[in-house]
């Protein structure tokens, strides 16, 4: 009780209706229907690699998931949304991999089932970034944080000689541009930007120097640069 408490200082749940509730998980649903699909279509060889690129990595991902987070109604709906777009989206693109491809790629399915997995615990919390207090501003600073250190790894993500070296300043330009939208739009107060992105920076720079991701999840680097 008392943690709810403290919690509800932080920031407190908006006032919805059943019907509200239900609409909003539809269409966190139907989104990752939809964004699964796509992200299938676009894995393929007809289309520019960027998309393809930009889909096989998390940044994009926890970029999404983000921003359905904090614009819930509540942090247990955020928690629903999330596992509901997450379990649509990896349903449809697996499936389709499956079925369709008659491909079944167990590490990588292993690997995002993870995320999904604790992806509604991270909604709950996420839901928070929007409040007031240093916990917020830590909060807001997680997904920036996933972004810059992603964004920092690109630059060996494809060897000099390789075919699709070029893609480079255009991958980690879009890395900035969802940095810089999750910075203007996360925080209610925007004294609170020079706050969240140092927080970032610093998160960052420790991950990149501890390799956390590797760590969290061994192979996971071979996994998100399988297209390379």
């Amino acid at each position: 009780m008392e943690i709810y408490n403290r919690l509800n200082q932080i920031r407190i749940a908006n006032k919805s209706t059943a019907k509200q509730k239900v609409f909003s998980i539809v269409c966190a649903t139907v989104a990752g229907v939809i964004l699964g699909l796509a992200a299938k279509i676009v894995d393929s060889p007809d289309f520019n690699p960027i998309f393809t690129s930009i889909g096989d990595r998390l940044g994009i991902w926890v970029f999404v998931a983000t921003l359905l987070s904090v614009f819930s109604y509540s942090p247990k709906l955020a928690a629903v949304k999330i596992f509901a777009f997450f379990g649509a989206m990896l349903t449809v693109y697996y499936v389709y991999t499956t079925l369709v491809l008659h491909f079944f790629p167990e590490r990588e399915i292993i690997f995002w089932s993870i995320c999904a997995a604790v992806s509604p615990v991270c909604a709950y919390i996420m839901w928070y970034a929007r409040g007031s207090g240093l916990f917020s501003n830590i909060v807001s600073a997680f997904p920036i944080t996933v972004l810059l250190s992603e964004g920092f790894e690109l630059r060996n993500a494809y060897l000099p000689f390789h075919t699709h070296y070029y893609l480079i300043p255009w991958l980690i330009g879009i890395y900035l541009i969802m940095i810089v939208v999750l910075l203007l739009t996360i925080p209610k107060n925007k004294k609170k930007l020079l706050a969240i992105l140092l927080i970032a920076i610093i998160i960052s720079l420790i991950m990149i120097y501890f390799n956390v991701f590797a760590r969290i999840f061994p192979g996971m680097k071979s996994v998100l640069q399988s297209v390379i």
